[in-house]
């Protein structure tokens, strides 16, 4: 497990942290040479039985809070240090509400420079801590007097922490190290250390940057101190990366290591804000404010959604709006400071972090927020249920880092069905094929002559009106099943057909075979109407409806081909070796070059070919827009 200390500047720390390890977390010229502790230090324990403890060292001065919330953020127990001397400073109590705010319910009191005290004022020490302890999440934590000077407690104080047990980091997720340092090693390259909060991470892996996405592969290991060839969740562990754009310039502290499932990195996470009662006045909407998160810190705003104030010692959902994107996930503790870095001030825990921009106050999204507030066993069948109607599955277990079967078992366990990427309850899939097929039958019943609706219509008229990609999830299922057939451009039930009138009917058989007769250089709309004695407008909206249907297509102006005849010609146009000429295409159809420009401008606007000058060529990836090619030797 990692241990951290905290505390107040000059009460030990460090001191205690070389007693317990026999390493001087002091690293820095500067640490040395001023006898305080400015950045992070990291000791180890070899207990020689196969245990270990890790101990991150962080800054005591109200200047380097920073720094120590870097450090923070990645302990599993939390070593609270107070000098008998001098008692409970400004510090200690700092230190001791962002422990508490950070969720570390694991922890003991290190009562230091116990030599200096008699019994009775390290009893009278005891009870201010105990009396400080009682409302946070230390309450009822071992106070154990210690000297790192005489070793006065020392072995029980180690004892002590091995008995809190082994780190709880969960080790079933994607890998996932939040940097908390990073440097170059001569003959080896970049280094960055940092603790494990998920996952586990193997010599070889190749992982992801977050926020800059890139890429990296991990060439040697050290979890702990020692060489390994896996660090796991809960571990402190230094990574030797290498790729093709890293650098050390390339990396900083507050980055995150994952695995390439976890990059999404975001500027909008949606938490649930505890203001501290110490605050001496409300939190309003829109404040300023420092963001820590895992190792990050970045500058934002708190966007309230339940009011315009947060009272101090209140509890809200709010938006945090983010300078610069960082890593998040659902469950990380956010720790805000005010904005002049002077004092801490609020807490968080994040609920969803992949926040709207848009509609962030409305019931439907914070209904949304309260059920995303509960355990991962709990979440689906309340999300389900809601308004909704259905849960985006890739994005819910990127966001609480679950893999793709921890969500299919979640899923089937709160009675849900997935589709295309999204989770339903079965009795919300009857409903919307219920939806869909009755809005189609009275859209047929009120225009039978109407070959259908096209999807979008079709989207917009259900009595539910789901996401577009939703629906196209959902339209895909009764398409599959056949109970929705697709022609041409519009929807229609198996039953459903557009029928022409007895005299329309014989009018487009004769038509039909003219544009089969002539069919690359068709005759126009005005010349249909002359030659069967129909008044023009009428022939117009005959035509109309069969394009609707797919029958003909309008490649310009009252000009239609049939559509098998428009897939041949781009066959044909596909079947140049070499960028060709509209004389080339022409030549081949041999319908006049007007007929063989208004062709090519036509596969130009439905992106079939893309011209160059006078050059054209066909795009592979459209050829089959308007129907299969016929086989070369049936051209």
């Amino acid at each position: 497990m990692i241990v951290g200390t905290a505390g107040h500047i000059d009460h030990g720390k460090t001191a205690l942290v070389k007693a317990l390890t026999g390493v001087d977390a002091d690293r820095l010229k500067e640490e040395k040479a001023r006898g305080i502790t400015i950045d992070l230090g990291y000791a180890y324990s070899d207990l020689g039985d196969g245990r270990q403890l890790g101990f991150v060292d962080v800054p005591g001065h109200e200047r380097f809070v920073h720094n120590m919330l870097a450090g923070a953020t990645g302990i599993d127990a939390a070593l609270l240090v107070v000098s008998v001397a001098e008692g409970i400073k400004p510090q200690t109590i700092e230190h001791l509400q962002i422990v508490d705010l950070l969720g570390i319910d694991r922890g003991i009191v290190a009562l230091t420079k116990a030599d200096l005290a008699d019994d009775d004022q390290i009893l009278e020490r005891m009870a201010e801590v105990e009396t400080l302890l009682a409302a946070t999440s230390l309450k009822g934590a071992e106070i154990v007097p210690v000297s790192a000077l005489t070793g006065q407690g020392v072995d029980e104080l180690k004892a002590k922490l091995l008995a809190l047990g082994e780190s709880g980091k969960g080790a079933t997720g994607f890998a996932r190290l939040a940097v908390d340092r990073c440097f170059v090693l001569t003959g080896a390259g970049v280094v960055v250390t940092g603790t494990v909060h998920a996952g586990e991470i193997r010599v070889d892996d190749r992982l992801l940057l977050t926020p800059s996405g890139l890429e990296a592969r991990v060439r040697s290991l050290h979890a702990q101190n020692r060489a390994a060839a896996v660090g796991r969740a809960g571990e402190r562990c230094a990574l030797n990366l290498t790729g093709p754009r890293l650098s050390k310039d390339a990396i900083r502290r507050g980055d995150w290591v994952v695995s390439p499932e976890l990059h999404a990195p975001t500027d909008r996470p949606d938490v649930r804000l505890h203001l501290l009662a110490s605050e001496g006045q409300p939190l309003k909407h829109w404040s300023p404010v420092h963001v820590h998160l895992g190792s990050a810190h970045v500058m934002g705003r708190v966007a309230l959604l339940e009011g315009d104030r947060l009272a101090p010692g209140d509890t809200a959902l709010a938006q945090l709006v983010l300078e610069d994107k960082i890593g998040a996930l659902a469950g990380d503790r956010v720790i805000l400071r005010d904005p002049s870095a002077i004092r801490t001030i609020a807490g968080a825990a994040v609920i969803d972090p992949f926040g709207p921009p848009r509609n962030r106050r409305s019931q439907r999204r914070l209904a949304e927020l309260v059920a995303l507030g509960v355990a991962d066993a709990d979440v689906l069948p309340k999300l389900l249920r809601l308004e909704s109607g259905f849960v985006e599955t890739g994005r819910f277990g990127q966001s609480r880092n679950l893999r793709p079967v921890d969500v299919d078992r979640l899923l089937q366990a709160a009675g849900g069905a997935k589709l295309e990427g999204f989770g339903f309850l079965a009795e919300t899939l009857a409903d919307a094929r219920k939806d869909i097929v009755e809005t189609l039958a009275a859209h047929h019943a009120s225009k039978p002559d109407a070959p259908g609706l096209q999807p979008e219509r079709l989207r917009v008229a259900l009595r539910k009106r789901w996401p577009a990609p939703v629906f196209k999830a959902l339209l895909d299922q009764e398409v599959r099943a056949k109970t929705v057939m697709v022609d041409g451009a519009f929807l229609r039930l198996p039953g459903h057909s557009l029928t022409l009138g007895t005299r329309d009917e014989a009018l487009w058989n004769k038509i039909s075979a003219e544009l089969t007769r002539e069919r690359f250089k068709p005759p126009r709309v005005r010349d249909f109407a002359s030659a069967h004695s129909v008044p023009e407008p009428e022939m117009r909206r005959l035509l109309q409806r069969l394009a609707k249907v797919g029958r003909v297509v309008e490649v310009a102006p009252d000009q239609y081909f049939l559509r098998p005849v428009v897939a041949e010609m781009i066959g044909i146009a596909h079947g140049f070796d070499h960028d060709f000429t509209a004389a080339e295409f022409r030549d081949k159809l041999d319908n006049g070059r007007k007929v063989a420009i208004q062709i090519l401008e036509f596969f130009d606007r439905h992106g079939i070919t893309i011209r160059r000058g006078d050059l054209r060529r066909t795009v592979p990836q459209k050829l089959a827009q308007f129907g299969p090619q016929p086989a070369a030797a049936d051209r």
